[in-house]
């Protein structure tokens, strides 16, 4: 082999020199993380450590002293009868029988019961039973089961009823039964057609075959390391959703960049060695500074302040750490074992249409000689068009998802939709936290009743008002639903802000010693984005400055750096633009098979920014690359910038379709956020492999020229990768020689 002169290089020479040993460690790496992460079992964020702000620190207050049995609510409705008359009692006597002889069932309260006539609607038609399930309620959903049963069986009983269960775990029962059909679903999907892209990329099964392999080795191993971290870091619902969406993307495009290139070199004449050699002096060094730019990216999360975005970071930092070690290591020792036998198990038809290994893109070719005729002109159209997709953004809104943003075909959907017409706010209350050293003192019992009154009063906030205390009697909880059948609506924010600003100062607020803060779902909406607000320029600033530095560094260019970032930004500020387009505007639901809420969830902002800001420089990486290894082979810049974008096109677009077709998998799921962020990391790295990489970097390098490698003199000490050895020129042959 050549002489290893960067560290992909260096990895690649060992890695050809210790075949097996890399080989068997890599499996045994996965084998063990997966045993290891399974025996540990992934310890889930609670939902009291999920929050910001005040309704963060109301949240873990209740968390730490007080106990927190899931709520459950069951609705009583008829047609016909009034809750007042005698056959309707005689059915919510029935329910509550039933639910109260269901194991774990505790706090039953009847709405027939004295001082419950909150539990009744205002047009007397409805009623609602409540109680709690005994026990840990990050386990409810697993008991809720017979209690579910029972309520199936009253309605069986009373079929000219409506007799319909809701709450805490009968909602986690639901939602956990659809993340994991979806999950298993975009395994299902995401692993053939990753594979059939490959096929079309090759032409061979076994060259397909090795990037997808090796791509969800990393994924397996990734979630069995991110289950062991939790133990230290919670994880969010969604992290393992994240790992296999991030992890199959970046895990086959690395393995295609090296693999695309070590047989491009092949077809130049070179021997297996000094392909492999060129392969890993080239692309190997792009997957490494490609890996660091995202894993700088990505832990921007960190930053955030929330402890999911903290989860989110920390587990795409793990896969996208095992994609770049399986790649530089790994990859190479399969392909030295392999040699021309990687070529094995060609299908004709697709070989055919593959055309000849390193051969330009014609198509690509037939835009780039427009573009590098008027490149002025490229630059000025394709920019608009991107900046004039980005103008929705200034718009978008951000909301918290809830349980009626889950398919209306989920029955609990319709429980909740109708519970929040005959009872507005009573699925997601206002929780006011009451901290004092006796929450029994005669001072705060009044001030407590004084804050009923005054919340009633208000007209915003309404009945039925709930009070608990814990074992100690430190903590009070007063529910107080809003009423609103929407917890993010201007009228829910509306009513937060007299509840903490008018109500609380008036009332229980007055009393000295006691602490009070307000939770719940529009609480804990109204403080995020509050902390996003706060926080995101400060991870938008680590982001962009970390990446310049690693550019900076990488290419030892001023330039360089400033165009990725200006060209990154176009492509997520236009990916943002039609996200609000399609899910905030309501554009495609029929398409998209989801109904609107009428904005973006809290998270996919930040979360689409970091990844694909990480994901936008893969590219750049990789055709710059390209571009500089010509410009330092003695092309010119203009030259070096056609020849290196033809020359990396076909590569480029089956990275792209990869991540294209595995995003596009979490754009069909059932969950609106997951839907959202696939569709909007499907439309970014399709603008990025197209208008950005094929029209505005091409055009951008060519009116720079020479200024692409401009650099201070006192910059001069930066370290810089050195150029590989340029092969003696050898004729293209017509194709790899197969054994």
């Amino acid at each position: 082999m050549e002489t290893p002169r960067n560290l992909a290089a260096r990895a690649a020479g060992w890695s050809t020199a210790h075949w097996k040993t890399a080989t068997g460690g890599w499996l045994a790496f996965v084998v063990v993380a997966v045993a290891l992460g399974s025996l540990a079992g992934t310890h889930q964020l609670a939902q009291s450590d999920s929050q910001a702000g005040e309704a963060g620190r109301a949240a873990k207050a209740l968390g730490r002293g007080f106990p927190q049995p899931a709520s459950e609510t069951v609705l009583i409705r008829s047609a016909t009868h009034a809750a007042s008359e005698a056959p309707f009692r005689a059915v919510v006597r029935d329910v509550v029988r039933s639910v109260s002889a269901a194991p774990s069932v505790t706090a039953v309260r009847s709405p027939v019961a004295d001082r419950n006539a909150g539990q009744i609607s205002r047009n007397g038609h409805a009623a609602i039973v409540q109680f709690e399930l005994a026990g840990d309620s990050k386990t409810a959903g697993k008991r809720v089961e017979p209690v579910l049963r029972s309520v199936a069986a009253a309605q069986a009983r009373h079929p000219s009823y409506l007799i319909r269960q809701a709450g805490d775990a009968s909602a986690d029962r639901a939602l956990s039964q659809m993340l994991g059909n979806d999950f298993k679903r975009a395994e299902r999907l995401a692993l053939p057609i990753t594979l059939l892209i490959m096929l079309f990329a090759f032409g061979a099964l076994v060259a397909a075959g090795i990037p997808v392999l090796l791509a969800f080795s990393g994924v397996l191993s990734a979630i069995g390391i991110s289950a062991l971290v939790s133990h230290l870091l919670p994880a969010a619902d969604a992290t393992q959703s994240v790992i296999l969406l991030v992890g199959m993307a970046v895990g086959v495009d690395y393995s295609l960049f090296y693999l695309k290139r070590e047989r491009e070199e092949r077809a130049r004449g070179l021997d297996a060695e000094q392909a492999l050699a060129r392969a890993a002096t080239t692309s190997g060094e792009a997957v490494l500074i490609s890996g660091a730019t995202v894993l700088a990216a990505v832990s921007g999360m960190l930053l955030s302040g929330d402890p999911a975005f903290r989860s989110f970071g920390v587990g795409m930092m793990i896969v996208v750490a095992c994609a770049v070690v399986g790649s530089v290591t790994v990859l190479p020792a399969v392909l030295h074992k392999l040699g021309d036998r990687v070529e094995k198990g060609r299908i004709p038809l697709l070989s055919r249409l593959r055309g000849e290994i390193g051969r330009e893109s014609r198509i690509w070719g037939a835009v780039l000689d427009v573009v590098l005729r008027r490149p002025a002109i490229a630059v000025v159209l394709a920019g608009g068009l991107l900046v004039a997709a980005a103008v929705p953004t200034l718009g978008i809104q951000t909301k918290f998802l809830s349980i009626n943003d889950l398919p209306r075909s989920i029955p609990i959907v319709k429980t909740v939709r109708q519970l929040n017409r005959d009872f507005p706010g009573a699925t997601v209350p206002a929780v006011v936290v009451v901290q004092a050293a006796n929450v029994d003192a005669p001072a705060i019992r009044r001030g407590i009743r004084r804050l009923r009154a005054a919340a009633v009063a208000t007209g915003q906030l309404t009945q039925p008002i709930e009070v608990a205390e814990n074992p100690a009697h430190t903590i009070a909880r007063v529910t107080v639903p809003i009423r609103s059948a929407d917890s993010r609506s201007a009228a829910a924010y509306a009513a937060l802000d007299t509840l903490r600003t008018r109500v609380i100062p008036e009332t229980i607020g007055r009393v000295p010693g006691t602490t009070v803060g307000v939770t719940g779902e529009t609480a804990g909406n109204r403080d995020f984005n509050t902390l996003l607000k706060v926080r995101l320029p400060l991870v938008f600033v680590f982001v962009l400055g970390l990446a310049f530095l690693l550019l900076l560094a990488t290419f030892r260019s001023l330039v360089v750096p400033l165009v990725s970032i200006v060209l990154n930004l176009l492509s997520v500020g236009a990916s943002y633009g039609i996200l609000v387009l399609v899910f905030q505007h309501r554009w495609a639901e029929g398409i998209l098979g989801f109904r609107s809420n009428g904005g973006i969830a809290s998270w996919i902002p930040l979360f689409l920014f970091v990844l694909l800001f990480g994901l936008s420089t893969d590219y750049h990486v990789f055709v710059v690359s390209r571009v500089r290894e010509l410009v330092r082979g003695g092309a010119s810049t203009r030259d070096a910038v056609s020849r290196g974008v033809r020359q990396t096109a076909g590569t480029v677009s089956a990275a792209a379709i990869v991540m294209v077709a595995v995003f596009s998998v979490f754009a069909t799921l059932s969950e609106l956020d997951l839907k959202q962020a696939g569709f909007g990391l499907a439309v970014a790295i399709l603008i990025d492999a197209t208008i950005i990489r094929g029209v505005l970097l091409p055009a951008a390098m060519t009116l720079l020229g020479e200024w692409n490698w401009y650099l201070p003199r006192r910059l001069a000490w930066l370290p810089g990768a050195r150029a590989p050895e340029q092969p003696e020129p050898l004729p293209v042959p017509a194709s790899v020689p197969s054994s």
